[in-house]
């Protein structure tokens, strides 16, 4: 992809101010997102940038998307998203283009995932996730079972279930990525308990 920014834009300041309008604490907010209050808060100062993962789930924890993190929010919605209209964004590998409409329940994304590594991160949340493989062949681990998806596969699963998305390829696997936003309170990001589980 052409012109791939080098970073997210900065968040800092719009994770900090859907934290304190939650009334969520720092130590709370980091507990649900499986991360330290220490690696929270370089996020909000703006030391450290979110991975893609990190802004799906604080986007399910503060009720809100990731478009409107990222201050992609269109004044209108729009039904049709053009090819060409969204910049590609990247973090730790991750490089990806909102292929459906801002400020929905349910966000549609075009994904370049990275080859998976053992220090990835096993996700439960509520929800559910849908996955397409357009390119490369991409590991889906969930639960205690792991599956090798090629192009043309696809996987809907709950996302409750204990998973992780990684490219089974060096070079890394395109997929559409369709997951639900849950906008209640009740929609926290849940790691174990609040423990990053690895495998």
């Amino acid at each position: 992809m052409d012109h791939v920014t080098d970073v997210v834009p900065d968040v800092a300041p719009q994770l900090r101010a859907l934290r304190r309008r939650r009334g969520l604490t720092l130590e709370a907010a980091a507990q649900r997102a499986g991360l330290s209050p220490a690696h929270l808060s370089r996020l909000e100062t703006g030391n450290r940038q979110p991975s893609l993962p990190m802004l799906l789930a604080l986007a399910r924890i503060y009720g809100t998307t990731v478009s409107e993190l990222l201050g992609e929010a269109p004044p209108e919605r729009d039904p049709v998203v053009r090819a060409g209209r969204s910049e590609p964004v990247e973090a730790d590998g991750w490089i990806y283009r909102q292929a459906g409409g801002a400020g929905r329940a349910m966000q549609a994304l075009r994904v370049h995932v990275p080859y998976a590594t053992s220090a990835d991160i096993v996700r439960v949340h509520p929800g559910e996730e849908w996955i397409h493989v357009l390119e490369g062949r991409v590991r889906l681990a969930l639960g205690d079972a792991v599956h090798v998806l090629d192009p043309g596969d696809s996987a809907h699963f709950d996302s409750l279930t204990p998973h992780r998305i990684g490219a089974a390829t060096q070079a890394g696997a395109e997929l559409l990525f369709v997951h639900t936003l849950m906008q209640s309170p009740a929609a926290e990001l849940c790691l174990g308990g609040g423990t990053p589980h690895r495998r």
